[in-house]
């Protein structure tokens, strides 16, 4: 190997040998971001002892608490949520650990998130509550959870959909779907708080041909 490729290879070597401090930037954020995002609670307690910033942002403006909630890291988010971390810290598309845990169906953390000042009225990019989203993904105890910590269930989003008009519209109408009906019939929600063409929840029902939805709506006293 000529002298000078072998030098230039060793120095690049080298550059990925390199340590990075606690505070310093990867690829992606800082090393609290990596950790996060592989669940190493030990080496994030590690860094925040040794000067980590808690509230850092990666590229795409997330958090270490942010990334740790997307791959659903249990124990990383523990850590962080434990040692102080904002729950509503937004990203770049207005996604924050509560957001973003309640959309996803990520209970345990969500459970974190409410239990250290989660914005019950903060909304997502389209307009809409951690309620809308795990609705219409059949999120059945997220819903439950975020219902009874009293997030509002007639909330309407950017298109005029309701948590309701959400379930039925993108949901299947299958049995996770027809829980969440039920739920959110029984928690007050308005079942003929029509969207924005006027079309209520039973309208949309009757089209998607959802029979046991209809029965939970018309009981409820739908039109």
């Amino acid at each position: 190997m000529p002298r000078r490729a072998f030098l230039v290879g060793t120095a690049f070597l080298s550059l990925l040998a390199a340590p990075v401090s606690a505070t310093g930037k990867t690829m992606n954020g800082t090393r609290l971001h990596q950790a996060a995002g592989q669940n190493d609670a030990a080496a994030i307690t590690r860094l925040l002892a040794a000067g980590a910033e808690i509230e850092a942002r990666d590229r795409n403006g997330a958090t270490p608490l942010l990334v740790a909630t997307h791959a659903n890291a249990v124990e990383a988010a523990r850590v962080l949520v434990q040692a102080g971390a904002d729950v509503n810290a937004e990203d770049l598309i207005q996604d924050s650990p509560y957001l973003y845990a309640g959309a996803r169906g990520h209970l345990e953390i969500l459970k974190m998130t409410l239990a250290h000042g989660a914005d019950l009225k903060s909304t997502n990019r389209f307009g809409g509550t951690a309620l809308i989203p795990a609705c219409e993904r059949g999120h059945v105890e997220t819903v439950r959870t975020l219902i009874e910590a009293g997030v509002d269930v007639d909330h309407v989003n950017n298109l005029a959909w309701t948590a309701l008009l959400e379930a039925i519209i993108l949901g299947d109408g299958g049995p996770r779907h027809q829980q969440i009906v039920d739920l959110l019939v029984r928690a007050g929600a308005d079942v003929n708080l029509a969207d924005g063409n006027g079309v209520t929840p039973l309208g949309h029902a009757r089209a998607a041909g959802y029979d046991k939805i209809q029965r939970i709506l018309v009981a409820a006293g739908a039109r």
